[in-house]
């Protein structure tokens, strides 16, 4: 599945992509950073602005990984973990300043922004710097932007050939030396962060992720022991975490190329830095670790009911799923009644469903999250949505996704709130949930969506060619257990009439009252039962 390739030219064709073209860099990537630094100061922030009172900074130094593109608001489908990292941190003690820009190394950072940033740096500040990326190529041309290698003390004039500017370069420790002498002159703690990974495989091990990038990784190793520096290895902790993954994942968490990161990749680096300064023993970060926000840092479970010896189900859906659930002639889903089937002397079933969401916005809000926190082996997860999906998507509810079982995205610029996102298909979120669901070691169980009460020349209502197809694509694909909730509902109904159907909907055409509740229940049951899945042992 070419998901990263797929994505990217989506990402071209999107209406709203930046009109600008970057400069192709020596790592074969397009810099989507325009050769502005006015441009780019116009949305970046005033030194120390974000102080409140007399509480600590920190300021985030680095280059695209960090923060991406010219305005940093993810109109390439590309984001920087700074953009994320505020999150991890309780901001009435401490706030979070975002000071990388794309494009940037060691050298030119310190030459052209540094000492913007450093001005607004305090006594009981932090500055975390992850430089490197870009510590590449020429270093009296093109870009011009490479340091010598190396952490000696040696240095070299330079005349740019482009420009006949001359130009003082130092090694890479030269720099690193230089950022931590002035910061600490400051009265503020200097932490060192090795680079980001790159979608990158040993090439003798196909299952884990390369760790060399150059030798970045042991020069900042090297200043930090030198300079007796907290260090925290970025590297290794994201890419423990994306081995762990596996390639498809892995492959989501890039966009556009093998470097920089999509939401979820920065999402994941952002939590990777704030992982590493609560495991970090070094004494310059004691104080900092009482900042951090302990219930970002540990996310909520909500398998509270969990009893030893017994896989949990978990069901998750919109309405159909999880409604009122308490007047008998109201709506319900069926996963309020899930244990008229389910035997719970065997099992525990935990209904994760919620009106109104689709896949998207069930993943988005952070519902499926606390899904996956909580999965253990030998669990199991029916997964069943459809009946939102497809309606607006960058407009009106915004929760609608691409209608396909294909690995395709796009870059939409939503009307709610002007941000740009990266909307994937209805087949990638199923696909998302099955694979999170695999690498915890539990069962994914894919079912259709329930049947609605509309009859077409005196049939019920069916959708095999949209969202049953969708489906069944997805189960050949994945090998996903599939229970076709949808059609085995269906003919129960045809069977009965439409007179007698009545009474299964009492408000509307697609939730069903209790009675209905208690079909689609029966249908699960039904459909285990005929595919013989592992599940079925654990029916009444």
């Amino acid at each position: 599945m070419l998901i990263g390739m797929l994505c990217a030219s989506s990402a071209m064709m999107a209406q709203d992509r930046p009109r600008y073209e970057g400069m192709r860099d020596v790592n074969h990537v397009v810099d989507n950073t325009a050769d502005s630094l006015e441009k780019a100061n116009q949305v970046r922030p005033v030194s120390g602005s974000s102080r409140k009172g007399s509480n600590p900074v920190i300021f985030l130094v680095g280059n695209s990984t960090m923060r991406n593109g010219t305005l940093g608001n993810g109109n390439n489908g590309q984001w920087g973990w700074g953009y994320f990292e505020r999150l991890f941190w309780d901001e009435r003690k401490i706030t979070v300043e975002n000071h990388a820009l794309g494009g940037m190394s060691t050298r030119t950072f310190y030459r052209d922004l540094w000492p913007a940033v450093l001005k607004g740096v305090q006594k009981g500040d932090y500055v975390f710097l992850e430089l490197g990326h870009n510590d590449n190529g020429p270093l009296d041309s093109g870009r011009a932007r490479s340091c010598i290698k190396g952490v000696g003390h040696d240095s070299t004039l330079v005349t740019i050939k482009e420009t006949g500017r001359q130009e003082m370069v130092y090694t890479f420790g030269g720099y690193i030396r230089k950022y931590v002498a002035q910061i600490r002159a400051k009265g503020a703690t200097p932490v060192l962060f090795t680079l980001t990974p790159r979608n990158d495989y040993e090439p003798d091990d196909p299952t884990r992720i390369q760790r060399k990038l150059a030798d970045f990784t042991p020069w900042i190793k090297a200043m930090a022991q030198e300079l007796n520096c907290a260090m925290i290895d970025l590297n290794d902790i994201s890419a423990t975490k994306l081995e762990k993954y596996g390639r498809w994942k892995t492959n989501y968490f890039f966009f556009g190329d093998k470097i920089h990161s999509s939401e979820f990749g920065a999402r994941m680096n952002a939590a990777s830095c704030a992982e590493g300064i609560e495991a970090c023993t070094h004494p310059d970060v004691a104080l900092l670790k009482t900042f951090l926000k302990q219930n970002a840092l540990h996310p909520e479970r909500i398998d509270k009911g969990r009893q030893p010896g017994k896989p949990v189900v978990f069901t998750t859906g919109d309405s159909t799923m999880k409604n009122t659930d308490s007047d008998a002639d109201g709506m319900w889903g069926w996963g309020a009644v899930a244990t008229s089937v389910f035997d719970e002397t065997k099992c525990t079933v935990i209904n994760a469903g919620m009106a109104g969401r689709s896949t998207r916005t069930f993943l988005d809000e952070g519902r499926w999250d606390k899904v996956y926190n909580s999965l253990e082996p030998g669990d199991f997860v029916l997964i069943q949505f459809g009946h939102n999906d497809i309606g607006g998507i960058d407009r009106d509810k915004e929760r609608g996704v691409i209608a396909s079982a294909a690995d395709t995205c796009h870059v939409y610029h939503l009307q709610s709130n002007g941000q740009y996102k990266v909307i994937y298909s209805f087949g990638w979120y199923l696909k998302k949930f099955i694979q999170d669901v695999r690498e915890k070691g539990a069962t994914p169980i894919l079912l259709s969506l329930t049947p609605r009460n509309e009859w077409p020349g005196g049939k019920i209502e069916r959708r095999n060619d949209t969202y049953g197809r969708w489906y069944r694509e997805v189960a050949a694909e994945t090998g996903v257990e599939f229970v076709d909730v949808h059609n085995i509902t269906a003919d129960y109904f045809d069977s009965i009439g439409r007179e007698a159907t009545a009474p299964y909907y009492k408000n509307d055409h697609t939730h069903t009252s209790r009675l209905g509740a208690l079909r689609n229940a029966q249908s699960v049951a039904d459909g285990l039962r005929q595919i013989d899945s592992p599940l079925a042992k654990y029916l009444k």
